[in-house]
């Protein structure tokens, strides 16, 4: 017991110590978890030995990983992102892996080898990608979405392979028990996980619900996963399959949003922890024995994935010289799915250990050094430095209220100083602390606190407030608060301040009734005042305004059913301008404004 929970303190030590470190130098905790893996691992300070049972309990981690991507891929999101998703992503991963597969082949691994190495670093890491184009405000970028997509097919590509790597051993084994896996077992397995997801998932979460208990939902929200995980693993296949599985069948249920905040804190300890495992596992010693093979191997995949990315960047998804090399630079490191992916290969017997420990040891240094790229080519040392740590936010003990302000900017102040003037008590969150700190000097009422996070909502006791008002500039979000807000508390009225029209349609997607773009009103009323300064009677100006007005919500209208399609929102757009242009003409002869 003693030696458990010494392990356990040094992990969260590790832990403590390196993610705040590396995030102060503006680098992903995926790299903070893995350079202390490798630090405190057999092959750097020795300070753990039993590596291999650690990895196994961790990969957990990778399951509820696999079991929230499967919650988030909604037909609807594949559907707004077929192009992007199924044609991008799928040359990305095609031509890479034969890229690769044909370097390994050369360098002499026979076929089966080649083609699993090939794949398995053509992957990329979704939670880096996507935490480095967060941090550069890039995520709703043309580059940005064209990285997601491919992350997107990505994510889609690892079924398949979960299920092909076992049944490619058989083809290559003696016969199948060699291989370990029963194809007809398997195929069942997965069956009955769809049949029983289809029909008996929904039922059972609904009456678990009923208790109104959370610490029972997150209960069966841990068994769901760990049973489709055994059930599939005992035919033989991958567990992080029936996981992932089992999220797509859920994907579009009413417990989508609740499952995945119940497995978040679970799947964050245990992807760190598998991370730190993956770092303990590198074998550094190769560095030191090979390290022109170890530095062929890291720079072949970070040049093969970077050109094959920029290729396809400019001949269709970012044409843009720019924007195509900041999708290469963004995407170019190997991912974590290389390392599920290569040890199941040397169990079916494809791979062999000492390359398997070779390609891990590659993406983890692609890895370490796809950020480093990113920080030198945007110049950024003078900010490696910028920052302290964020103090802890604020305990929201509110007053009688109405009104729950998140965000507050100039746009939630507007509001709040309408409402104080009014006498309607309000609560406001804010995370920015230099905001709190500034606002608070002129007697405002504002805690400091992360609006997105469900835990303060709830402190701040939107339950018995009438209104909320979503103010905050983060489009992400704001899109998260307004999910937790209609999901957990319908009764409650949603004000949404919106940046443009792509963010109204994801609120609009989440039933939120109030949707003002935050810029809207203040340009009707500035192109108003330029009307009557260049000659218009007050009355006309209004009317122009008003019929502008009411033509441009009823596109919005119009375009929120066909949003997700690229070309008829082209087309709506252009001839909502053109009808515009009519209804100005027809009011003229009517005797409209001249």
């Amino acid at each position: 017991m003693t030696s458990l929970l010494t392990q356990v303190a040094l992990f969260l030590a590790a832990t403590v110590i390196a993610v705040p470190l590396f995030r102060r130098f503006r680098l992903s905790a995926v790299l903070a978890y893995l350079a202390s893996g490798m630090l405190i691992g057999p092959f750097g300070l020795g300070l753990v030995k039993d590596v291999d049972s650690i990895l196994h309990f961790a990969e957990f981690g990778v399951v509820i990983l696999l079991f929230v991507i499967g919650l988030e891929l909604q037909p609807s999101r594949l559907l707004a992102l077929r192009r992007v998703v199924f044609v991008l992503g799928g040359a990305q991963v095609v031509i890479t892996t034969l890229v690769l597969a044909g370097l390994g082949l050369l360098a002499g691994l026979p076929p089966a080898a080649a083609l699993v190495a090939g794949f398995g670093l053509s992957l990329s890491s979704t939670p880096m990608v996507l935490q480095l184009l967060g941090e550069r405000k890039e995520l709703t970028s043309r580059h940005g979405r064209a990285a997601f997509g491919i992350l997107l097919f990505q994510d889609l590509a690892v079924l398949p392979a979960l299920a092909l790597l076992p049944l490619l051993a058989v083809a290559t084994a003696v016969d199948a028990e060699e291989a370990g896996v029963n194809p007809l077992l398997a195929l069942g397995a997965v069956v009955l996980i769809v049949v029983v997801g289809r029909y008996a998932l929904r039922p059972i979460l609904r009456i678990v619900a009923e208790t109104r208990i959370p610490d029972v939902f997150t209960a069966a929200a841990l068994l769901l996963v760990i049973a489709t995980a055994l059930l599939v693993n005992l035919a033989g296949l991958s567990m992080a399959l029936g996981a992932f599985i089992a999220g797509v069948l859920l994907a579009d249920s009413e417990y989508r949003h609740e499952l995945e905040a119940d497995l978040e804190p679970f799947k964050g300890l245990l992807l760190g922890l598998f991370f730190i495992a993956v770092g303990m596992s590198v074998n550094l010693g190769l560095v030191a024995e090979a390290p022109g093979k170890v530095l062929a191997v890291t720079a072949g995949l970070m040049a093969a994935k970077g050109l094959v990315l920029f290729g396809l960047g400019r001949v269709g998804a970012v044409p843009l010289r720019a924007q195509a090399k900041a999708l290469a630079l963004v995407a170019l490191a190997g991912g974590e799915f290389a390392f599920v992916l290569f040890p199941i290969a040397v169990d079916a017997g494809l791979v062999s250990r000492d390359l398997a420990e070779l390609l891990v040891l590659a993406v983890t240094l692609s890895m370490l050094l796809s950020p480093l790229l990113l920080i030198a080519d945007d110049r950024w040392f003078s900010r490696w430095f910028a920052g302290a740590a964020e103090p802890a936010y604020d305990d929201v003990v509110p007053e009688e209220h109405r009104v729950v302000i998140a965000g507050f900017g100039r746009f939630g102040q507007i509001v709040a100083r309408i409402l104080r003037a009014r006498g309607i008590p309000f609560t406001a969150l804010e995370i920015s602390q230099v905001q709190v700190d500034f606002v608070r000097r002129f007697g405002n009422r504002i805690f400091y606190g992360d609006a997105a996070r469900p835990e303060m909502l709830r402190a701040a006791q939107v339950d018995k407030a009438e209104v909320l008002v979503i103010a905050v500039d983060d489009q992400d979000a704001s899109v998260k608060i307004a999910e937790f807000a209609r999901l957990h508390f319908p009764d409650v009225k949603v004000f949404a301040r919106v940046r443009n029209r792509q963010h109204a349609f994801r609120m609009m997607e989440l039933g939120v009734p109030y949707v003002m773009r935050e810029t809207y009103l203040s340009s009707l009323d500035m192109a108003e005042q330029v009307l009557e300064w260049l000659g218009d009677a007050p009355a006309a100006a209004r009317r122009s305004v008003a019929l502008f007005r009411a033509h441009d919500e009823a596109t919005l209208a119009d375009q929120f059913a066909i949003r997700d399609d690229e070309d008829k929102f082209l087309a709506t757009s252009k001839a909502a301008a053109a009808q515009l242009e009519s209804l100005f003409e027809a009011d003229r002869q009517d005797g409209g404004p001249l």
